[in-house]
């Protein structure tokens, strides 16, 4: 194996790969990157056997191989040299990489031993905007859970609702104290989810770095496995095998008290009342009364925060309690200068939406005061 390629596009093409490669495994390969010297390209291949990255690159081949490095060291070593040319070569498992006067030489793994992954060039894939998919995710994956023992819930639900004129792309997720969902409309045919499908944490993020990078992408469902496909870069993300919560019945069907509230005053208002938070005490209690919104966050650790907001409110007064960054992470999502804040009695659930158009709602559970 022997070839030359560009440093900015062999290193941007290593850091792809460096969110995918396992950091503690038991099989120390799944800490390389499989390079594949090929006609007038490079291949890079990572993959923890849940997630999986194939990306080509134009390069010099002089002589085809292939070998595994592993990718943190190779991907420090190609940040640190100087110069626009890397030279690589392999004697045997021993890879030589130089440019300018710096010369690396590294032990590598056989490529035999790395796991086999599929390009899956047959499976029928759906063009769609990235900027769609980006805007799906950053809506919902907020909501995730957290607890790794709930794996149906540490993730996000997405699903195609078709109908005969159009396809409706959704996508949901909670941890049993939030629910988020986002949906798109499509006018054209779309890929068939079924009764969806779950996208885990991980893989969601690797999808969503590849979306920032281009515009146009196309995605595809084979073999339990969710596919996103750019120019020159297929990400293959496996599905969670389990079942997602009937989340319908969590939308409230009793609606609470509309309030309409300028986004950018009240989500600063909500981070002031974060300063005297902690991880023990993240309360904050809103008090509707005529024309007034008064926030106050007390936690003996800290202290206590107090601010009244103006807003156009003529019902009963009323207090409820909700965890300020759940407020702050389903505020901070929406795009418009306006939010409807439809707010349940008691213990009910309260809604955030968009004042414009359907396509956005979180539903936080309050706390009890």
């Amino acid at each position: 194996m022997e070839l030359k390629i560009n440093r900015n596009t062999f290193l941007d093409g290593i850091q792809k790969t460096l969110g995918i490669v396992e950091k503690k495994t038991t099989l120390p390969i799944l800490n390389n990157v499989l390079l594949k010297a090929e006609a007038n390209k490079l291949k890079i291949i990572a993959t923890d056997r849940e997630i999986s990255l194939i990306s080509d690159y134009e390069a010099e081949i002089i002589k085809k191989g292939e070998i595994t490095i592993s990718a943190k060291k190779l991907y420090e070593m190609v940040r640190e040299i100087q110069g626009e040319v890397i030279y690589f070569s392999q004697d045997n498992n021993i890879v030589k990489i130089s440019c300018q006067r710096a010369v690396y030489k590294i032990p590598g793994l056989p490529a035999e031993d790395f796991p086999s992954i599929a390009d899956d060039k047959d499976v029928q894939l759906y063009n769609i905007k990235g900027t769609i998919i980006k805007d799906l995710i950053d809506k919902t994956s907020f909501a995730m859970a957290t607890d790794e023992t709930r794996k149906n819930l540490n993730g996000v639900l997405l699903e195609v609702i078709s109908d005969e004129s159009n396809n409706i792309l959704r996508m949901v997720a909670t941890d049993g104290h939030r629910l988020a969902l986002a949906k798109h409309l499509l006018s054209e045919s779309f890929l068939e989810t079924g009764k969806g499908v779950i996208l885990p944490r991980k893989g969601l993020m690797e999808v969503k770095k590849i979306i920032d990078e281009n515009e146009n992408i196309k995605i595809g469902i084979h073999k339990n496995m969710f596919i996103v496909k750019t120019d020159n870069t297929l990400l293959k993300v496996s599905l969670v095998d389990a079942d997602y919560p009937d989340y319908k019945r969590v939308i409230p069907a009793e609606k609470g008290i509309n309030v309409v509230l300028e986004k950018d005053s009240f989500l600063h208002a909500l981070r002031r009342m974060n300063v005297v938070s902690s991880e023990r005490y993240g309360g904050v209690i809103l008090s509707f009364s005529e024309g007034k919104l008064t926030l106050n966050s007390t936690n003996l650790d800290v202290g206590e925060a107090t601010e009244e907001i103006d807003i156009t409110y003529s019902g009963e007064d009323m207090d409820v309690g909700f965890n300020v960054n759940y407020l702050i992470d389903a505020i901070s999502v929406i795009g418009k200068e306006s939010i409807m804040f439809e707010v349940g009695s008691g213990i009910k659930p309260s809604v955030i939406k968009q004042t414009e158009g359907d396509d956005y709602l979180c539903i936080v559970m309050p706390l009890k005061i």
